[in-house]
Order: C-alpha cells, then structure tokens, then sequence
C-alpha cells in the first residue's frame, strides 16, 4: 500500500491519498525507461533534411566532351558527383524517425517512471488548483507554498483552464493534461505536481 501526503494549494497538508499499487507502486525497469525515451526523442526529430542528387541539380545535359580521343578521362555530365557543383550521393533526404514499442511495453514504462517519482519523494498531490483568474504570480507563491522550486511537470485535469494560464509563462514549469503523461517528460522535470482529479485519471487508463 503506498501512500502519500495530500496538499491544499495553500501548502496545508489535509491527509494521505492511497495511490494505486499497480500504477504507482511497480519495480522501475530501467532497460525499459530507456526504450521510452529514445522512441518519443527519435520521433521528436522533424526528419526533413535533404540534399539534391545528380537528378535534382540544375545543368549537366550535354556530355562536356567526347568519349575518346581527348586524353580525359571519360565524362557524362559537369553534375556528376566528382564535380563542383554535382550532386551528392548516398545523401539524406526527407524521412520520419518515429516508431511504436508494444503497448503493454510503454504502460510498463510510463508506470515505472511515476513510481520512481514516488519511491524518491518527488510526487506531490494537491487536492485541487482554483484560480478566478489567470495569475502567473498568484501560481508562483502556490509552488512555493507546496515548497516545490526545482523543474517541475504540472498534470491538470483538462477543465482547469485558469490554472493552465497561469502556469504556463513560468520558465521552469511546464504544463500537461491527464491524458498526455509521458515518459519523457516525468524523466526531464525533477518534481510531479498532479491534482486529485488528474490523479484518478491516470490511475484509471494505467492501471
């Protein structure tokens, strides 16, 4: 049984939230972490480099000079890749770097993560985040009351628009719904600042 505190945004602890063991309570798997990671940065790559072959470079119709009788070496066309101004070979062009692991592999992944946030105090839960309104200042003294000040991933419940906006400038904080936890973004962010509602959310699609 794993549990842990449950905060109110103005930093007062009202009890203990019973997390899911099977979401939050597995062994990492360090092998599979790794697999994570390069799969979402290999699909992060935009892949749209390119390069123009003998095809695709402009000139070279005309066969520069016979084929024999000069005492030159024999050639085709000026846009030959031994030219300055040819084509390149074996060059890249335009291609898409993402690719799936099997998906019990990433649930696999995804809860071992979470549960490393866990087993090193970094998971912090807070009962709900209300805001009247946007306030970029007003979100900074709630991180601080939550004592939290190192690079910190905020899972929201997708309603919570208001606290979407005022979290979303500072430079250190970045902003995710329920439903787009990832990997690699728990891995990046030292601190996990989840709401109840988001919580039980993913609770529900991991476990």
């Amino acid at each position: 049984m794993t549990k842990v505190s449950l905060f109110k945004q103005d930093g007062s602890q009202i009890g203990e939230i019973e997390l899911n063991a099977a979401v939050f309570g597995v062994e990492p798997n360090e092998d599979v972490i790794f697999d994570a990671v390069i799969m979402q940065r290999a699909s992060l790559r935009q892949g749209t480099h390119a390069v123009k072959n003998r095809s695709a470079v402009r000139g070279g119709g005309r066969k520069p000079w016979r084929q024999k009788g000069t005492g030159r070496a024999r050639q085709g066309s000026i846009r030959s890749p031994q030219w300055v101004g040819g084509g390149t070979v074996f060059g890249p062009t335009p291609r898409s770097y993402s690719y799936k692991l099997p998906k019990k592999v990433r649930r696999l992944a995804l809860q071992s993560v979470l549960s490393q946030k866990v087993l090193e105090g970094k998971l912090v839960v807070v009962d709900e985040l209300s805001f009247a309104a946007p306030s970029t200042k007003e979100f900074k003294s709630v991180l601080n009351n939550l004592k939290v000040d190192a690079k910190t991933l905020l899972v929201l419940e997708g309603t919570n628009a208001n606290a979407y906006f005022s979290a979303r400038n500072l430079a250190n904080v970045k902003v995710i719904d329920e439903g787009n936890v990832n990997v690699l973004d728990v891995v990046n962010y030292d601190t996990l600042v989840i709401t109840k509602a988001a919580l039980s959310t993913v609770e529900e699609a991991l476990a």
